[in-house]
């Protein structure tokens, strides 16, 4: 800690050099480069580029010797030794046309470049031999954030796309980039802003909010394998736990082709793609309709409650996946991955929930004899298991640069079990499985075709098959004595003979088989005219056609084995008798024209529009048609952005967007969500409409190393689709109307990030504002909640010295619900420390310290502490020997507090102990 506070106290022992660049007949010239070289450790002490008025900025040690290098595009690079003395320095360079054909060559790479929309890293110029993987480099670059869940942030714009050597890493995804990629073959990373993967649509689109990122590979990594092989073994608190560890993570890239192949084994809870990573891994795949202004949402029916590794007492997983590439030709290209995914979890959580009592008017005392839930402890154990299996084939054919043609098939595959013992101070013991294997095959088609300079089309259909069958069994405790006795009935007893089951049992053995298939067509035709240099004008004809089918069955297992088919004894608010069954056919169609108008002036682009949309719905439930609706709506948009400078804008977005629900709410037979919760639905369920508001400022200055972005948002949602709730002691049942009480959120975020020689500073902030109709036990009540957090950080990047990060992460959280309101207080400093000792040794460490103040006296307190140390004779050794430990202070549990719409709650999750392995990774 001495040497890095020594280091950074010389750090700012500096002195400032400044000036402007200009050409031979004094016009000042933006983005040219300044590098200061010490002649004394002939190492890059520091870096500049020009501003618009070619004024640039160095910090330079006092009394010290440096070759200043000023290089421009087109220009003679000019070259000067400079002694800095004891005060700042003025210092003008004027540089020369260079009419010679022969390259610039540069003894010194700029750390950053910009050509163009293309921002350039270095990236040697930002590590210090601590960096293992490709997100400890981009995390080194200024503008640059890689977040907890892996996605990477460029000037406030979440990344899109991540390529290498040009060629996609598994279809762009960034997290298997950043986690797998070795650090020590990166050479360059290229941010890709105003990024089109059609370049035949680049002009006519905007594009400002598209960021990719390409890695460019170093030299001899290219025809060759690189990569490395890690094993591992380490023991854990029990005796009886063996640790161990297998990543074999290869690649191979040439012009032609490339292959990836990444593999894990271990029980470290280590996992390079979490369940819902691979839920969500999309496969590049975009909705041809997704800026129509419509959105139907055909559910998710799988086991999507999976939980998250961090939450879980035992991880145990299996991943292999690869990626490739061939191009046979210049104008065809194929690609694809497979990816399988096994893992094994085992939880533990404890909760309290108090559940909120509602009142129709906050002035009127509560009636005594309402049904208010009672408070519930839990004690949920689990064991869950899951396979996975991904695989996806693309195809590109750009004959010329006036067609292409993309085609794509993504088939996904899993098998699912859950099983839970949970026990209820109000219901108690339950024993639940939940086991599914659903598939879904979805194939993109896409083609390009310009007819001219003017005129442009662009078809694109994606089509999706998707089938789910979930089945639920539910086993809980009974006492077939007391069902006359209404005072000392078991809880389940009540909502039991509402099922119509039979309570002369031992035991509820309750289950429900689901099936839902889903078949939908999105596709539309553009045409773009570019009517001048500056404006250009696009009409889109498109169409959604979606057919669902939904099939459930509860039944009941008797203590003899054989089977019951219930007749259920509830009716909805109509007073129809609710059905076991579900026989639904849901038909939706959307035919829409849309037209938008493109035109810059100026600074300025504008871009308004609109679309006509004919949709048509129809339900059919049990062979009878119960809702037929055909209706039209027009749909505005409009967006306006400002272009200050090339890296500082302001753009204004506003949508009107509806959207339609899935065919599982639309139901109108019971669905068992869970044991504690029954939901049923409703036939005419109507479409809900939104306004949304949206300003984003973005600004990145390579002249003062700053960084800044800010945002507004602003939603309204009229004809929610909304829940209304009764319930029977903690065992809630709801069903689905709409509503004309207006939802709004509004939400305020930034971020500001500021160089200082070696050191990064930067403060984020959001704020979050939301305001929800909920309808519980027969009462409309609003919502109301609110949170704030601000998380300021001051990171070091020195070369030699050990680096630190200090990050501070304070939110208040507000939940008003009524009379009822409740506010959390989270207070987080952590500490990241890495240093690389002798050339040889790196170890890495962090910590942090999270507090939970209840705002009643209660402080829930959970702390983390890892640390690793590493030992490579030198950068250029193939072999490395690690030791790695995790929840160093073995910290058995977490303990979390939070408020819902209808509760307020409390849980402790217990984590994975202490574990400690001894690494072997060896490098090709």
């Amino acid at each position: 800690m001495f040497m890095l506070l020594l280091a950074a106290s010389n750090s700012f022992a500096q002195i400032k050099v400044e000036g402007v660049v200009k050409d031979s007949i004094g016009t000042p010239l933006e983005l040219a480069n300044v590098v200061a070289i010490n002649q004394e450790t002939k190492i890059l002490e520091s870096y500049a580029v020009t501003n618009d008025k070619g004024l640039f900025k160095l910090s330079l040690d006092k009394n010290s010797a440096y070759k200043i290098q000023v290089s421009y595009i087109g220009m003679k690079t000019y070259e000067e030794l400079l002694n800095t003395k004891e005060a700042d320095l003025k210092k003008d360079f004027t540089l020369k046309v260079d009419n010679s054909l022969d390259a610039v060559e540069l003894v010194y790479e700029m750390p950053v470049t910009v050509k163009g929309d293309t921002l350039i890293y270095n990236a040697d110029s930002f590590k210090n031999g601590t960096e293992r993987k490709l997100e400890d480099v981009l995390k080194k670059l200024p503008g640059v954030e890689v977040n907890d869940d892996g996605t990477i942030e460029v000037e406030g714009k979440e990344v899109s796309k991540l390529m290498v050597n040009g060629k996609d890493f598994f279809d762009g995804d960034t997290k298997l980039a950043t986690k797998n990629i070795p650090s020590n073959a990166v050479d360059k990373v290229q941010v890709l802003r105003n990024y089109s993967e059609v370049g035949q649509l680049s002009g006519v689109q905007n594009n400002q909010d598209n960021v990719a990122i390409n890695i460019k590979l170093k030299e001899g990594k290219e025809n060759f394998w690189f990569g490395d092989v890690t094993l591992g073994a380490g023991t854990a608190p029990s005796p009886n736990d063996e640790l161990y560890l297998v990543q074999p993570k290869l690649f191979y890239y040439s012009p032609k082709y490339s292959v990836n192949i990444i593999g894990d084994m271990n029980n470290v809870g280590e996992v390079a793609l979490t369940n819902r990573d691979l839920r969500n891994f999309g496969g590049g795949f975009r909705m041809p309709s997704r800026t129509s202004g419509t959105s139907i949402n055909l559910g998710d029916n799988g086991l999507g409650g999976l939980t998250n590794i961090s939450r879980a007492q035992e991880v145990v997983t299996k991943l292999i996946a690869t990626n490739f590439s061939y191009s046979p030709k210049k104008s065809l290209d194929f690609s694809g991955f497979l990816i399988y995914n096994s893992s094994r979890m085992r939880t533990r959580e404890e909760s309290f929930i108090d559940y909120i009592e509602f009142e129709d008017d906050p002035n009127t005392p509560i009636d005594e004899s309402a049904n208010i839930p009672p408070d519930e402890a839990t004690v949920q154990t689990g064991r869950e298991a899951t396979n996975q299996f991904l695989a996806k084939l693309s195809a590109k054919y750009q004959p010329n640069v006036n067609n292409q043609l993309d085609y794509d098939v993504l088939a996904r595959f899993s098998d699912d079990e859950e099983r839970q013992n949970l026990f209820s101070s109000v219901v108690g013991n339950t024993d639940q499985v939940d086991t599914a294997s659903p598939f879904s095959i979805n194939q993109n088609f896409n083609y390009y075709y310009t007819l001219n300079e003017n005129n442009i089309f662009a078809l694109e259909a994606q089509h999706l098959i998707k089938d789910e069958d979930p089945f639920y069994n539910a086993l809980l405790v009974n006492d077939p004595t007391n069902n006359d006795d209404e005072e000392n009935q078991d809880a389940f007893d009540t909502t039991a003979s509402g099922l119509g089951l039979d309570l002369d049992q031992f035991s509820y053995n309750l289950n429900q088989d689901r099936r839902v298939k889903s078949n939908q067509l999105d596709a539309k035709l553009d045409y773009y005219n570019i009517l001048n240099s500056k404006s250009n004008i696009n009409f889109t004809l498109g169409t959604i056609l979606s057919n669902q089918k939904f099939n459930s069955n509860i039944f009941q297992f008797l203590d003899d084995g054989t089977q019951l088919d219930p007749t259920p004894q509830v009716t909805d608010a109509e007073g129809n008798m609710l059905t076991a069954i579900n026989d639904v056919e849901y038909n939706f169609s959307d035919i829409y024209l849309g037209v938008h108008y493109r035109l810059k002036s100026g600074k300025f682009t504008f871009t308004p529009g609109l679309s006509l949309h004919a949709y048509s719905n129809k339900n059919t439930q049990a062979g009878e048609t119960l809702f037929d609706d055909n209706f039209f709506m027009v749909l505005p948009d409009f967006e306006t952005r400002i272009q200050f400078k090339k890296s500082e804008s302001l753009t204004f977005n506003y949508r009107m967007n509806t959207s339609f629900t899935d065919v599982t709410n639309i139901a109108e037979g019971l669905v068992l969500n869970n044991y504690n919760s029954i939901n049923y639905g409703n036939a005419e369920l109507q479409n809900a409409l939104s306004h949304n508001l949206s300003l984003f400022y973005h600004s990145f200055n390579l002249f003062n190393y700053t960084n800044v972005f800010a945002g507004a948002n602003y939603s309204k949602n009229i004809d929610q689709i909304r829940s209304l709730t009764n319930f029977e002691n903690v065992i809630r049942t709801s069903t689905y109307f709409n509503s004309g009480f207006a939802d709004e959120s509004a939400s305020l975020f930034g971020r500001v990030q500021r160089t200082f020689g070696k050191v990064r500073a930067s403060l984020r902030a959001n704020f979050n504002y939301s305001k929800n109709n909920q309808f519980v036990q027969g009462t409309q009540s609003v919502n109301e909640s609110f949170s704030q957090s601000y998380t300021p950080e001051i990171r070091t990047n020195f070369r030699e010295a050990p680096n630190v990060s200090f990050r501070y992460a304070y939110s208040v959280s507000k939940n008003d619900q009524g009379t009822n309101s409740v506010t959390y207080t989270t207070n987080a400093p952590s500490i990241e420390f890495d240093a690389y000792i002798w050339n040889s040794v790196s170890f890495l460490t962090d910590f942090t310290y999270n507090e939970q103040d209840n705002g009643e006296g209660q402080k829930d307190v959970f702390r983390t502490w890892n640390a690793s140390l590493r030992y490579r004779k030198d950068r250029d050794a193939k072999w490395e020997y690690s030791l790695i430990a995790s929840n160093l202070l073995d910290i058995d549990s977490n303990v979390s507090n939070g408020a819902g719409s209808i509760s307020v709650f409390s849980s402790e999750t217990f984590i994975q102990p202490r574990f400690i392995t001894f690494r072997l990774q060896y490098e090709l």
